[in-house]
């Protein structure tokens, strides 16, 4: 069985205004104290109006849910007594004139002095998910296979649809946002392990990085544990949504690490192409078509999802995650991918029922 591991990003919202407030520190001080939770599970993220989790090393996708929801119900509950709503979505709706308050680090400090206009507008949260891999080779390997896959990822994943005020008309705003970054999008091809750390040690000398961790791609060798770390998905409003997104990549990455194995052909899809369907996958969702890569054939997303879906078909029969997966996604369909319920909510209540949305989903069990 292949491990896995969640990472998911929250913003504290003014329950009233939906401006962010800066209490991560007082909701951490509460969290550190919470039932089932130890200081591994809570983690602080460059603003201070955001917290970040991460699930322990899981077999399971059900392993996996608990973690998060257990987290999110003390997440709601210390909030709460801080005056704040956690939100689960990939951006603030609205924010303030103010420079955003930063979490007391050094290396926070540091990368607001390399870039300033961009921190000032990082008030956006992604889901890591990270898959157990047997080596740096095979992982290189692995990464420059789950390329083409990763664009209808993305889409459906997108939950930020509103910034400053207003719909950006993207499903993804946040992706938008990370295409500011020196390093971002879809990772390029890389010869093997040592081409990997050849190439990001280049861009290091660049100084256009402060360090390996502004290395923003959206797919990447984790520095931190042996894992490939895809991070092209927004933060979902529900853990089921954010599980399975995991279950799927889980499926990607371990397809992929079977093909490498196996000597297959490398899809190398135009990196033009792959920038491409990217940006459309973050504009339109689920909602319209996506694109195929490797041809740069345009179909239903809901084509495009099914096509990934048969192509880890043996993954993920594998891991036992099929029915799994398969009640996920029907459920999804029923609802909308985040962005779409976002935009519901936002048509049907306004802004009190797009926050309705958010505290009712950051709980939300099936």
């Amino acid at each position: 069985m292949t491990t896995l591991g969640i990472e998911e990003e929250y913003l504290l919202l003014d329950p009233s205004s939906a401006l962010p407030v800066h209490c991560a520190a007082d909701v951490q001080q509460l969290l550190v104290n919470a039932p089932g939770l130890n200081d591994d599970d809570i983690q602080r993220e460059l603003l201070s109006c955001q917290i970040e989790t991460a699930t322990p090393v899981c077999d399971t996708l059900t392993q996996a849910e608990e973690s998060l929801l257990n987290f999110r119900r003390q997440l709601a509950a210390a909030a709460g007594q801080c005056g704040a709503l956690a939100a689960p979505t990939a951006t603030a709706p609205r924010i303030g004139q103010h420079y955003p308050e930063l979490t007391d680090k050094q290396r926070y400090r540091d990368l607001r002095a390399s870039a300033p206009g961009i921190v000032g507008d990082q008030f956006v949260n992604g889901l890591h998910v990270h898959v157990g891999i047997p080596d740096r080779e095979t992982g290189v390997q692995a990464l420059n296979r789950i390329r083409p896959w990763l664009p209808i990822i993305t889409a459906l994943s997108t939950n930020s649809p509103y910034w400053l005020d207003r719909d950006s008309g993207f499903g993804s705003w946040r992706v938008i946002h990370y295409r500011r970054w020196a390093v971002q999008g879809i990772p390029p091809l890389f010869a093997d392990a040592a081409d990997y750390e050849r190439r990001i040690e280049q861009l290091e000398e660049t100084g256009a990085i402060i360090d390996r961790g502004v290395l923003t791609w959206v797919a990447r060798l984790s520095d931190a544990y042996p894992t490939l770390e895809v991070r092209t998905g927004d933060a979902q409003l529900e853990a089921q949504d954010s599980v399975l997104l995991a279950a799927l990549i889980r499926g990607l990455v371990t397809t992929a690490v079977s093909a490498a194995r196996a000597g297959a052909r490398l899809p190398d899809p135009d990196p033009e192409l792959l920038d491409a369907a990217l940006w459309q996958s973050a504009r339109d969702g689920m909602t319209a078509h996506a694109v195929d890569p490797e041809t740069a054939a345009r179909m239903p997303a809901r084509q495009r999802l099914s096509e990934l879906v048969e192509f880890i078909g043996p993954a993920l029969d594998a891991e036992g995650d099929t029915d799994w997966v398969e009640a996920a996604l029907l459920h999804l369909e029923s609802r909308g991918t985040g962005a779409e319920r976002q935009r519901k909510a936002m048509h049907d209540a306004g802004m009190p029922g797009l926050l309705a949305l958010y505290r009712e989903s950051l709980i939300h069990e099936d």
